[in-house]
């Protein structure tokens, strides 16, 4: 019987955020639907913020679509890889066209969940080395996108991540998915 799809929920160790996201798995393909959810605090003001993710066959970002919304209002954002390898983002009144110096994967701050597409992808849950990740970096819950590059180091005790807000030494299921991102969350 199969595991897909499935319902996986992170809570953050400080207790100030929430993560649940569907996940439907088919060979390297994911399709997702999740959303996080952060009471004020130190880090961020309170939010909501949600998300659909299609990957390509080879486990790859080819779009994904946001919302965020804090008490002054809401935002959206488009992201989408064309056949050439080019991002294209829409924020609203912003429309950019790049390739991210190569990136494949988005990434988006405060969640454990994104941390799963590059770990799939590169099998770092089922071998030990090093990749650096270019990825599409979406700060929440302002929305901000950026260039950024991801290190990941898989070794007996884990995975290491340094990302450009942490640095932390994951640990996963055998599918790849975060059980324990030390600092941010924990899979519940």
């Amino acid at each position: 019987m199969s595991r897909w799809p499935a319902i996986l929920t992170w809570r953050a160790h400080n207790g100030s955020r929430m993560e649940s996201v569907r996940v439907v798995v088919t060979g390297n393909r994911i399709r997702a639907s999740g959303r996080i959810t952060g009471g004020e605090c130190a880090d961020h003001p309170a939010f909501s913020a949600s998300y659909d993710l299609i990957t390509d066959e080879n486990g790859a970002t080819k779009r994904l679509s946001l919302r965020s919304t804090v008490a002054a209002g809401e935002q959206h954002a488009s992201i989408a890889r064309d056949q050439e390898n080019y991002w294209l983002i829409d924020t609203g009144g912003t429309h950019v066209r790049s390739t991210f110096a190569g990136a494949m994967d988005v990434d988006v701050v405060l969640s454990p969940f994104f941390n799963t597409l590059p770990i799939r992808r590169h099998a770092l849950a089922r071998s030990i080395g090093d990749v650096e990740v270019p990825v599409v970096y979406v700060r929440l819950p302002e929305l901000l996108v950026q260039e950024a590059s991801l290190t990941y180091s898989a070794g007996s005790d884990g995975i290491h991540v340094l990302s450009p807000v942490s640095s932390a030494t994951l640990t996963v299921d055998p599918d790849g998915f975060v059980l324990d991102y030390p600092g941010l969350a924990e899979r519940i």
